[in-house]
């Protein structure tokens, strides 16, 4: 009987380098939400991929940041857990924002803990579609040259282009082992966590400066309904009376287009019709009060 593997992935790196992109098109499907802005992850994603003889459990996690509250404290301790429960750690490189690695080597968090991490590391080489080849040969060689990975491997999550050879090479070292989810189980999260991710991203799509990164999205009510429409009650919760009036909107025009772009987004996930109701609501100062975060499904700060 031939051997069977399964192994946990944790993928990590700075905002925007490509690490829900990665991991949709590793899956096949979109699972994590993705924005042209920062910190779009908030909280590590469960991704699996299986096959007949291994299953690989990917952690999509949010981006590698000096934390200034205590949300973002939280996000980064998901990235402290998810490289401790991993076998093999991804580190991602937007090749065009970062070719030398410089700007995540060199950040606090992974120059203190990079040395530290006694497991197979995997350095993924971003976008290199938007270089040249004599450009991409010269960072192979850069990075293999530092001798902090176990390969180095260019790709383009967008393009698809080496993804393959990647999930070939996880599969050397993550271990045997038999599968820990059915073969058609994707992720572990619920469709209503999935349906606020998709209301979030929205929101990071159609606002700008602050108002997106105060926001939280909270599922209230989701109804199936056999004769009906499935129903959805969504509270968009914000941190001032001012970041309401600008979700909401003069005559309430910029939460319609909300509700409609984030209802077509919902229905094509879900592959169903659904009804969406959205409510705005002030949580002062959410971002930094322990109680709320823990309320919004963010864990206790680790110790």
């Amino acid at each position: 009987m031939a051997e069977h593997k399964t192994g946990f992935v944790s993928i990590i790196g700075l905002p925007n380098a490509g690490k829900s992109s990665l991991l949709n098109m590793l899956l096949g499907q979109k699972l994590s939400i993705i924005s042209a802005k920062p910190q779009t992850t908030r909280k590590r994603i469960l991704g699996i991929l299986s096959e007949e003889n291994f299953q690989i459990i990917f952690l999509d996690t949010p981006g590698i940041i000096s934390p200034s509250y205590l949300l973002q404290e939280k996000m980064m301790d998901d990235i402290k857990i998810s490289i401790d429960d991993a076998d093999v750690v991804i580190f991602l490189i937007d090749v065009k924002d970062d070719p030398t690695g410089d700007k995540i080597l060199n950040q606090e968090f992974v120059s203190h803990t990079i040395g530290e991490i006694k497991k197979s590391k995997i350095l993924i080489l971003n976008k290199v579609d938007l270089i040249t080849q004599d450009e991409t040969k010269y960072l192979i060689e850069h990075f293999e040259n530092k001798k902090l990975f176990d390969e180095v491997i260019p790709v383009s999550a967008t393009l698809n282009f080496n993804t393959q050879r990647l999930v070939e090479d996880l599969i050397k070292y993550i271990p045997e082992g038999q599968k820990l989810f059915p073969d058609d189980q994707i992720t572990d999260a619920n469709e209503r966590f999935f349906v606020s991710e998709l209301i979030r991203e929205k929101i990071l799509g159609l606002y700008r400066d602050e108002v997106p990164y105060s926001c939280e999205v909270l599922i209230a009510e989701f109804k199936e309904r056999d004769e009906k429409k499935d129903f959805i009650r969504a509270e968009v919760v914000v941190e001032k009376d001012s970041q309401k009036a600008i979700i909401i909107g003069k005559g309430g025009i910029a939460i319609k287009k909300l509700g409609k772009i984030a209802r077509e987004s919902i229905e094509e996930f879900l592959q169903r019709e659904v009804f969406l109701e959205l409510r705005v609501k002030v949580r002062k100062k959410w971002r930094s009060d322990e109680n709320m975060l823990r309320s919004f499904g963010y864990d206790e700060k680790s110790k």
